[in-house]
């Protein structure tokens, strides 16, 4: 399969995995050194004063929270009993 699919245009990679985690590592790096990459030109992040420990305040932003479910209702949507 390997002969018969293997191409300059779609080449066929082998990593050995002796080593789970050194394998997965060597595929990541190997993935990303074939996607094209130029630096993109961006301006200075400037971050706003950090407040004091005791004048915290919660960010005025309208977050999206992830709704927590009770153990009842859980039961009733197939959780387990």
């Amino acid at each position: 399969m390997f002969q018969a699919t293997d191409t300059a245009w779609a080449p066929w990679y082998v990593v050995r995995s002796d080593d789970k985690r050194r394998a997965r590592l060597y595929v990541i790096s190997h993935l990303l050194d074939r996607v094209p990459y130029e630096e993109v030109p961006r301006d200075k992040l400037k971050l706003p004063k950090r407040q004091e420990k005791r004048d915290y305040r919660e960010p005025d932003y309208p977050y999206k929270f992830i709704p927590e479910l009770t153990w009842p209702m859980a039961r009733k949507r197939g959780g387990s009993s």
